[in-house]
C-alpha cells in the first residue's frame, strides 16, 4: 500500500484503519509532519500497535525456550489435555508439532485466550503444524478406569493421532506412562504458558472439545452444555437434580449431585 497524502481527516483514518501492520511505518512515515491533533493522535495508536507487535513477537522467542534446547530433534511435541474437571463429555488431549521457524503469534494457555481468539489461531495452527493429533477419552472409559488414567489414555491416543513419531514430548507437568522408552518426554510445570508446541496443543484440545460439547447441547438440551461445556455450573446441576444423568455424564463425577 503506496499512502496517497490526504488531507480530509476522515480519509486519514480511514487509511489508517485500512493498513496493515506491515504498512504502519509507512502511514506514519507520510503523516508525522501533520500537527493536527486527530492525526497525531492516530500516529500514537499507530507507534502503540508497531510496540505491541515486538513485545509479542518477544514473548513468542521467549515461548520458544524448550523448542531451542531441544532443537538438535526434528520432531518436537507438544501435548497438553482439556476437561479433567466437567461433570460431562471426555477428555480431550491434543498433540502438536510446529516448524522450526514457526512464527504464529499470540499462541498461549488455551484458558488465557478468548473464544474468538482460539477458534483464530485453531485454523492457523491447522496449516502450519507440521503435524496435529487428537485422543479422546469417553465418560464411559472415565467411569471405567479413573480420569487420571483416561488422560494419559486420551494423550497416547493422540500421539498415535500425529502420524509421524515424536522424538521429543513436551508435556504439560505429566510424565506419560505407556510411551515409547526412545520417545524423551520433558514435564513442564505450566507448560501450556511455558512452550509454545504445548500451547498451541491445549488450543487444539480446547477448540475441539468446546466445538463437541455445542453439539452435544443439540442433542441433550436443558443442561447448556454449549455455555457450560460441562463443567458443574448451578445451572448445570440444577438440571441434573431436575432432568438426571445424560449418557454424556460421567457417573463417578455426578453421584453427590443425583
Amino acid at each position: 500500500m503506496s499512502f496517497i497524502i490526504c488531507k480530509n481527516m476522515g480519509d486519514i483514518k480511514a487509511q489508517y484503519q485500512a493498513a496493515s501492520v506491515d504498512e504502519l511505518p509507512e502511514f506514519i512515515e507520510a503523516y508525522k509532519a501533520d500537527e493536527r491533533a486527530g492525526v497525531q493522535k492516530l500516529i500514537q495508536s499507530a507507534n502503540k500497535q508497531l510496540q505491541d507487535l515486538e513485545k509479542e513477537k518477544a514473548r513468542i522467542h521467549a515461548l520458544k525456550e524448550y523448542e531451542r534446547k531441544y532443537g538438535e530433534y526434528e520432531f518436537i511435541c507438544g501435548i497438553d489435555e482439556v476437561g479433567r474437571g466437567p461433570l460431562a463429555g471426555p477428555v480431550v488431549a491434543g498433540a502438536v508439532i510446529l516448524p522450526k521457524d514457526c512464527d504464529i503469534l499470540y499462541i498461549n494457555d488455551s484458558k488465557k485466550l478468548s473464544e474468538k481468539k482460539r477458534e483464530e489461531l485453531y485454523d492457523i495452527i491447522m496449516e502450519k503444524a507440521i503435524a496435529c493429533g487428537i485422543g479422546y477419552a469417553s465418560p464411559e472409559r472415565i467411569d471405567e478406569i479413573n480420569i487420571l488414567q483416561a488422560t494419559y489414555e486420551a494423550m497416547r491416543l493422540a500421539i498415535a493421532d500425529l502420524g509421524v513419531v515424536p522424538q521429543v514430548l513436551l508435556n504439560d507437568a505429566v510424565t506419560i506412562p505407556g510411551v515409547d522408552k526412545g520417545i524423551l518426554q520433558v514435564p513442564i510445570i505450566k507448560g501450556d504458558a511455558k512452550s509454545i508446541s504445548i500451547g498451541a496443543a491445549s488450543i487444539i484440545a480446547k477448540v475441539t472439545r468446546d466445538r463437541l460439547m455445542v453439539e452435544y447441547d443439540k442433542v441433550f438440551p436443558g443442561y447448556d452444555f454449549a455455555g457450560n461445556k460441562g463443567y458443574g455450573s448451578a445451572a448445570h446441576i440444577e438440571a441434573l437434580k431436575k432432568l438426571g444423568a445424560t449418557p454424556i455424564h460421567r457417573k463417578s463425577f455426578i453421584k453427590n449431585f443425583i
